[in-house]
């Protein structure tokens, strides 16, 4: 009897040890396993399988579900890895790499049943049709006697098989190698009927697995591959320069360094074509969902159906369908988010982190991996090239890259020597003074966007803030919609009924009506969800004074239509794009001029390419800026810079418009020069200073609670037991302290952060002290290396 160890999916467990009875097949590293845990019964991963015997009582496997590895070794191995490094659960972590239907008895491949006429089928259509055949059973003499008794039994069934019957296995017959029965009942042939005909031998049933492809009903951008297009001299060095590096088949990590518009995309897929004949895989990461239709669209215009997908916009049929394709070797490239990055491959030779400085690679939920930092670690174990591509690369990259730890190519001029855009900055103090305080629309932007309309040219305007209100209050007694969850003020949405319903008078907010257009307030937290349809009355001093303040995307895009009644909008953000495909298809219609205007977020600030667009225009830039936040100034730069590359990618040149309180900060000052050296220098002569990354490392830490008090005494607890630590280690504690969000999902939190230059003896010293108190495991959040500290 073997011992094995078992990854199972349940928050902070450690490997658990179980025995494999006899006769049970013993299983590999990588196959599922049903086994106990406590009163259920779940599917692990098994990681271990020489595992040495102890002492306590150890409970059998209940079913071994796979022969041969469900997860690659290589994969298993680097979950391990990651769930050591950032302080998580091993089997949390081999979740996220195994597609949907996984954990299940049942098979999650779909099937459908496929009819089919059997030869005594065939022979009742071919007399049918032929009468005079079959009159008295009379046959030519040349066909003989077993022919003749065959004619006859034939002609006895054929008596007994109804006009609808026949009309359906002509239906069939007509089809080769038969047809599925979802089409034959679309056709008016039930179920009930293809059972019948088969129970009499005249039909045969089998079952076919069918994949579900997600490029069959997609919303694809039309992207037509250009393998004539010449390459700048700056491209084809980068791309010679990268090249060489994947040739040598030895880890590698280049910086990609490339201005807005500069090709890099193109240097991608020369480069994955240049792997990929040399007999290995290619993986491509972006950081949204957002921007994996358009470079899917284009990897599949150039490499056909050998190119996969992975993101969680897709079915779980569809995830679970590419998943299995990637894993049988059917594919030699594959796009995807951030869980990509622990894909099936089992080849893999270069690996593409586009985007690399974003922040949606940093998974924000247990296990709090970043996507660009697992994919080094594997290109690591892998003998494969890294390449990460930015316009604004990450602090970290950029550093790692002076220092000659990464390899750098540039890109300083765009495609054709088109010019970046030029920038404007419109100082909204003066356009408070002069229009007041309401002012969201500057008179210089308002004039530009009605000369592209004119023009008939695109623009772009970006607000990184979505709702159409950020606070409700009253205004007699000052009371504020506020989650009863988080600490925070309620968005304030209009949301369209599915009714028109009657229109009011004397609507509490300036300028509208309560169920104007068929729309309704409602006030929801970004946190946990929670809503309330806003009332028309206090609900505190019943004072029919309630006044919005503030404003998101969903209020640009009314005063854009009030202004430009004529103009087609669309706007992209978390609410517009619920639907599946909303956003593909949103996206198309812009770039195929369907739309004029496209409002959004940070959604449609990277990775975009729409010729059309001359005019960005940039609402409230320092909206970052004022959060607790030491990334603020970088956030705020790189969005900046992104989304002024979005404009003059085409013939005609481009122009950006940023409003902003704070036109002298030197984030919003570099990011309109496009000077990311100045930028990166002065950046890092503060992180220096303050003592944070890149310079140090941090770990975050944030317990949480019923109460204040409770928070504060695991927080106080934890940090008491690491203090002896710090003596003989280089790293401090700052803290505890209230979390700036003070108050989430109904918890209490209190955060404190480790801080130094080695990370292994943080990890390792708090990893000893949560070791010797599990109880309050889960109250803990930690964050290695935390992208975020809010």
């Amino acid at each position: 009897m073997s011992l094995i160890s078992v990854a199972v999916p349940v928050p902070f467990l450690d490997l658990l040890t179980y025995r494999v009875p006899a006769p049970m097949p013993a299983p590999v590293v990588g196959a599922r396993v049903r086994v106990p845990v406590g009163s259920r019964v779940l599917t692990g991963v098994v990681v271990e399988t020489s595992v040495t015997p102890t002492a306590f009582e150890l409970k059998d496997v209940v079913a071994v579900l796979d022969q041969e590895p469900y997860v690659p070794q290589a994969v298993v191995e680097l979950c391990r890895w990651t769930a050591d490094y950032y302080l998580a659960g091993l089997g949390d972590t081999i979740a996220v790499s195994m597609p949907p239907g996984a954990k299940g008895t049942r098979s999650a491949f779909k099937t459908r049943k496929i009819a089919a006429v059997t030869a005594s089928g065939l022979e009742v259509v071919r007399l049918q049709s032929k009468p005079a055949e079959t009159t008295g059973g009379v046959r030519p003499a040349s066909d003989g006697p077993h022919a003749l008794s065959a004619s006859q039994a034939a002609g006895d069934l054929i008596a007994t098989v109804t006009a609808k019957q026949r009309a359906a296995l002509e239906v069939i017959a007509a089809a080769t190698p038969g047809l599925p029965t979802s089409e034959l009942r679309d056709r008016g042939v039930t179920a009930d009927m293809v059972a019948r005909l088969a129970a009499r031998g005249l039909v045969s049933l089998r079952e076919e697995q069918q994949e579900r492809d997600p490029f069959e009903r997609a919303v694809m951008p039309d992207v037509a591959p250009d393998r004539a297009r010449q390459l700048t001299a700056e491209q084809s060095a980068a791309l010679e320069q990268l090249a060489a590096l994947a040739g040598t088949q030895e880890f590698r990590v280049a910086l990609l360094h490339g201005v807005t518009g500069s090709g890099k995309t193109e240097i991608y897929l020369r480069l994955a074509d240049r792997v990929r004949r040399s007999g290995r895989q290619v993986l491509l990461m972006v950081p949204e969902i957002a921007l994996t239709p358009s470079v899917a669209a284009q990897f599949r215009g150039v490499f056909g159906d050998r190119v996969a997908i992975q993101h969680s916009a897709l079915s779980d049929g569809e995830r679970h369908d590419q998943w299995q394709r990637i894993r049988r070797g059917d594919v030699d490239i594959v796009v995807g988010t951030r869980s990509a990055v622990f894909a099936p491959l089992s080849c893999l030779g270069l690996i593409i982190v586009d985007e690399e400085h974003d922040g949606s690679y940093k998974q924000e939920e247990a296990p709090r991996y970043h996507g660009r930092d697992v994919a080094i670690v594997r290109a690591s174990r892998e003998r494969a090239l890294v390449v990460l591509g930015s316009a604004t690369p990450s602090m970290e990259s950029y550093q790692n890259a002076e220092t000659g730890k990464y390899s750098r190519a540039r890109l300083e001029r765009r495609v054709l020597d088109r010019p970046l855009a030029s920038v404007t900055i419109v100082n909204m103090r003066e356009e408070y003074a002069d229009s007041g305080p309401d002012v969201i629309l500057s008179r210089p932007l308002v004039a530009a966007i009605g000369e592209r309309l004119t023009r008939r040219e695109q623009v772009v305007v970006l607000l990184n803030r979505r709702g159409y209100a950020t606070a409700v209050f009253c205004r007699q007694c000052g009371d504020t919609y506020e989650c009863p969850n988080c600490s925070v003020s309620l968005t304030v949405h209009r949301i369209r009924q599915r009714a028109e319903t009657e229109n009011q008078t004397g609507s509490n907010f300036p300028g509208e009506n309560q169920t104007r257009s068929g729309f309704e307030w409602r006030a929801r937290c970004h946190y946990c969800n929670y809503s309330t349809k806003v009332a028309r009355q206090c609900r505190k001093c019943a004072a029919p004074y309630l006044e919005q303040a503030g404003f998101g995307t969903e209020k640009v895009e009314q005063q854009l239509r009030d202004i430009f009644p004529d103009a087609r909008i669309g706007r992209v953000d978390r609410d517009s794009i619920r639907r599946k495909g909303a956003l593909t298809s949103l996206l198309t219609r812009f770039g195929a001029g369907e739309l004029d205007l496209l409002v959004g977020t940070q959604m449609i600030a990277k990775g975009h390419d729409f010729p059309r667009v001359t005019l960005v225009g940039v609402i409230s830039a320092d909206v970052g800026l004022g959060l607790a936040d030491f990334r603020a100034s970088e956030r705020t730069f790189q969005l900046l810079t992104q989304v002024a590359g979005r404009a003059g990618r085409g013939e005609r040149t481009g122009e950006a418009i940023i409003q902003t309180l704070y036109p002298e900060h030197y984030s919003i000052q570099l990011a309109c020069s496009q000077d990311y050296g100045a930028f990166f220098e002065r950046e890092l002569k503060f992180r220096r200073g303050m003592r944070y990354p890149p310079t140090v490392a941090l770990i975050n830490v944030v317990a949480r609670g019923r109460s204040f008090e409770e928070a504060l005494s695991t927080a106080t607890d934890i940090v008491r037991r690491l203090e002896p630590a710090t003596a003989s280690s280089n790293f401090a504690i700052l803290g505890p302290a209230p979390a700036p969000l003070g108050r989430l999902r109904g918890e209490h939190r209190v955060q404190f952060f480790l801080k130094g230059t080695r990370r292994a003896e943080m990890r390792t010293a708090l990893k000893s002290v949560l070791a010797a108190i599990p109880e309050v495991r889960r109250r803990i959040t930690v964050d290695v290396d935390p992208l975020s500290v809010l």
